[in-house]
């Protein structure tokens, strides 16, 4: 009887532990992206401004680039290419009408973040990406990545389109200067 209750026991304090214990749901590369192996920056929001921009058509996003350290050092200074290390981050909300806005102004002309769409990035790696130009990609929507290979397949022919003396990069840096006085 005490051996039964003690294996009893154990089976109880064995299900208790495995049903607290974080086990891994799949592979180790879950919060890569497909093809490159990219992975979310941490602190990527932190990073500073490259520019904005609104995409129309079947996108019809708007759009904040940001860059490390790295990415905006070469923006800053003209290097191209740009060196190993840099990343590129390409954050994307739905455009929207602000009806909030649009009512101080009495006519529709003010547009915002909506909802979230997706996080792409660019890392250069001339080495390890030397087959798409130097540059590995990664989309991540809700913080998980995109899984589809067919998706990553097309990043590399679209930012081939981009000349190469700007490094197969679309944005260009948005410089900042005094803003302008209105009298």
């Amino acid at each position: 009887m005490r051996t039964a209750t003690l294996r009893l026991g154990a089976c109880i304090m064995g299900a208790c532990i495995g049903a607290f214990t974080p086990w891994p749901a799949g592979s180790a590369d879950d919060d890569a992206s497909p093809i490159f192996g990219i992975r979310l920056p941490a602190g990527y929001r932190d990073w500073q401004l490259i520019s904005v921009a609104h995409e129309a058509g079947q996108l019809n996003d708007i759009r904040a680039v940001l860059g490390n350290d790295i990415a905006i050092k070469a923006y800053r200074e003209g290097t191209r290419p740009f060196p190993d290390g840099a990343i590129i981050a390409r954050l994307a909300w739905e455009y929207v009408s602000s009806a909030e806005n649009d009512a101080v102004f009495g006519q529709t002309q003010s547009f915002v973040p909506g909802s979230p769409t997706n996080v792409q990035f660019s890392v250069k790696d001339s080495e390890k990406f030397a087959d798409t130009g130097g540059w590995g990609y990664g989309q991540f929507e809700g913080g998980k990545p995109n899984r589809s290979e067919d998706l990553m397949k097309t990043c590399a022919p679209c930012h081939a389109r981009v000349s190469a003396d700007r490094d197969f990069v679309f944005t260009r840096y948005a410089h900042s200067e005094p803003p302008l006085v209105r009298q």
